[in-house]
């Protein structure tokens, strides 16, 4: 799934969308060092995004387990088996087997996946090229453009580039951040800060932020997410102030984010 692109898998419905009565108490408490454990041993990846969500389905409460994609897609290197009828073993999936999504399939790949990965890795690209572009346009006169590495790190070498570090918030120069200060909400402690900051009445669950996250594309704005290398994703006073003044701008910011989102995955076969 994170080879085609990511998606979510809906626990507690059956494939009519109907809720099945399935207690998903397990899922929604499943450890998610576990899950990256598991993925870990038989990929060699430190793929991390991943997530459990709580949403409600009529009077029914289900899972949500949402699979961000990745750049490159991720190979088993271990075999994986299971015990089938009479304790038979079976094979889940072989070592060296890259595979993607085809409908509500999981298959080995094709070169048509693989031309895929590459297009949306090349549109990607594109896009972060042109938003540089445009900072670079709109810039106020006598603006400086300064070129740094897209990761800096320590090294003796005689050619690294020299770079300064600074605790004065007011300088202009690389300072060092204290993420757990700038993002100090995870999705718990965020889904309280913003129904306590909503006008009486309206109350979000982590659905609805999932599907603002996904349709506004926040995890990739600093100002409002960080993700951690290990751990899951954490947001910002500012996005929680956007997201308050969006919904008082538009009632049905949320009802249309959720629309958006689920057309979306819908569209991936999930």
């Amino acid at each position: 799934m994170a080879n085609s692109g990511g998606g979510v898998i809906l626990i507690g419905i059956d494939d009519g969308g109907i809720p099945s009565n399935a207690d998903v108490t397990a899922i929604l408490a499943l450890d998610h060092a576990k899950v990256l454990d598991k993925i870990r041993k038989y990929t060699g990846s430190e793929f991390v995004e991943i997530e459990v969500h709580e949403a409600q389905k009529g009077a029914d409460t289900i899972a949500l387990l949402e699979v961000a994609a990745v750049e490159v897609p991720i190979v088993f290197q271990e075999v994986g088996t299971y015990e089938g009828h009479a304790g038979k073993q079976k094979t889940a999936f072989s070592k060296g087997t890259v595979y993607f999504r085809h409908g509500a399939k999981s298959e080995p790949g094709t070169t048509t996946d693989l031309r895929n990965v590459i297009e949306r890795r090349l549109k990607a690209i594109r896009a972060e090229w042109l938003d540089g572009v445009r900072k670079v346009v709109t810039a106020p006169q006598g603006s400086a453009v300064s070129i740094f590495a897209g990761d800096v790190r320590e090294s003796d070498e005689v050619g690294a580039v020299p770079i300064r570090l600074v605790t004065d918030p007011e300088a202009p120069g690389y300072r060092l951040i204290d993420h757990d200060t700038t993002y100090p909400y995870r999705q718990k402690e965020f889904m309280s800060k913003i129904n306590d900051m909503l006008p009486d009445g309206v109350n979000v669950s982590t659905y609805d932020i999932l599907a603002v996250r996904r349709v506004h594309d926040i995890d990739r704005q600093p100002t409002y997410c960080h993700t951690p290398k290990f751990g899951s994703p954490q947001y910002s006073d500012s996005f929680a102030t956007w997201i308050v003044a969006s919904h008082k701008e538009n009632n049905e910011f949320f009802a249309e984010a959720r629309s958006k989102y689920h057309q979306g995955t819908h569209r991936n076969g999930e």
